[in-house]
């Protein structure tokens, strides 16, 4: 028996699993994302938890593949972080320093690439091998699969949708430091921020003006209920996510768009209002567009990790 284990760097958690070489599932965990220090202790920890895992399932060194991770931020050559904010890391070497604790084969990349690769092979996507993950929750991320090869780019920048210009008008800053950005309207804080600033400005009666603090949930649901303003809400949302996969496609021609995180969990009604506008956005064989939900969840990112060091 070969394994493979697949590990998901969050900023409150790492996610981790033990799979079998044809993806099965053989036991996942987390451990605490320890950011003090500049996550210096991040790989440490990882690589003690696996440690004990290796040994718990008294795996030999001929049994173990490798390790595969996905992090939140650029990675250069499946090595080499670029920067990840979020961890405290500037640039470190985690398949370099990984490696020389589990002794093993590692690969590295950005955290959207590996859900989009899960993704790809045993979830939502398995049927295909082009596809563009978008995950939508306090962020929007994004990782492009172009005929089974991730889309990393130069500086390990590419696939960072959520920071698509969609409004040149915009003057509120990204987090990323540009104004504009996709994530400003398609992130869940960002759907309530658009929401509330509608609200201002409109005299539609909604149960929304009675809300002290409502979600994005809140308005997916009251847009399903028949609320007209919620409605029109999902579908400015529906638009600014179109106009982005609209240039998407047009550059790298997916044949599947595969929406996931929480936003996703509105489910059809969200994709409804992406392909309502979409064909706006493209042209010719590709006005239609496919667009699907994720079905991993919170795992694809340990499913695509292992993916990552399996290979073809």
């Amino acid at each position: 028996m070969k394994y493979i284990y697949g590990i998901d760097v969050g900023g409150t958690t790492v996610k981790l699993g033990l799979f079998q070489e044809d993806g099965s599932l053989v036991e996942k965990w987390e451990i605490p994302t320890r950011k003090e220090n500049g996550g210096a202790h991040i790989i440490e920890d990882i690589g003690a938890a696996l440690k004990e895992n290796i040994a718990a399932h008294k795996i030999q060194t001929d049994q173990l593949i490798g390790a595969g991770v996905g992090v939140p931020g650029a990675v250069l050559s499946l090595k080499k972080v670029n920067e990840c904010v979020n961890l405290g890391w500037g640039q470190v070497d985690v398949a370099e320093e990984l490696g020389k604790l589990l002794g093993c084969p590692v690969k590295v990349t950005n955290d959207a690439n590996v859900a989009a690769l899960g993704e790809l092979w045993v979830g939502a996507a398995k049927d295909y091998r082009s596809a563009v993950m978008v995950t939508l929750g306090t962020g929007v991320g994004g990782g492009m699969i172009v005929d089974g090869q991730i889309i990393n780019g130069s500086h390990g920048y590419g696939g960072e949708i959520g920071h698509m210009t969609v409004n040149p008008a915009e003057t509120r800053k990204c987090n990323c430091g540009k104004t504009g950005c996709l994530e400003l309207y398609a992130s869940a804080t960002g759907i309530v921020f658009e929401t509330k600033k509608a609200l201002e400005a409109s005299d539609a009666e909604t149960p929304l003006k009675k809300m002290t603090d409502f979600s994005a949930k809140d308005i997916f649901d009251l847009a399903k209920g028949g609320d007209t303003f919620a409605a029109e809400q999902v579908d400015h949302l529906g638009e600014k996510l179109a106009m982005a996969f609209g240039n998407i496609t047009l550059t790298v021609d997916p044949e599947v768009f595969v929406i996931g995180g929480g936003v996703s969990k509105a489910g059809t009604i969200l994709l409804d209002a992406i392909k309502k506008h979409y064909g706006n956005y493209t042209f010719g064989a590709v006005k239609e567009g496919k667009f699907i939900l994720a079905s991993l969840g919170n795992d694809a990112g340990i499913y695509g990790a292992a993916r990552l060091i399996k290979g073809e």
